[in-house]
């Protein structure tokens, strides 16, 4: 539970403070597509993910990232297939719980 707040936590910030894509410089492929640009040009790989909105209508949100290169990119793909960057940069770090971080979570209360 308390990984999930941790990494809810990551994503609302960098997407609350990563610069904005502009309209005409939005990057958008086909999600497949997109996936393997970011495997092979930055060696990122998958990281967080998580859905937006109804089920019917969700947006799959991911975080991709290198420890290789320090890059990181957060993209938003739709119900079709689609997937756009909305955010991207360098710097990479990703925090990790200790057992005893874990342990206390499940006594966090809501």
């Amino acid at each position: 539970m308390f990984k999930r707040l941790i990494c809810g936590g990551v994503l609302l910030g960098m997407t609350a403070t990563a610069q904005p894509v502009a309209a005409q410089n939005l990057h958008c492929a086909a999600r497949d597509r997109m996936v393997e640009r970011l495997e092979s040009k930055y060696s990122e790989v998958l990281t967080a993910g998580g859905l937006q909105g109804s089920t019917a209508n969700a947006t799959l949100i991911e975080v991709w990232a290198s420890q290789k290169t320090g890059t990181f990119t957060v993209i938003m793909t739709n119900p079709q297939g689609v997937s756009c960057i909305v955010a991207a940069g360098t710097d990479w770090h990703q925090e990790k719980l200790s057992r005893l971080d874990l342990a206390e979570s499940d006594e966090v209360p809501l």
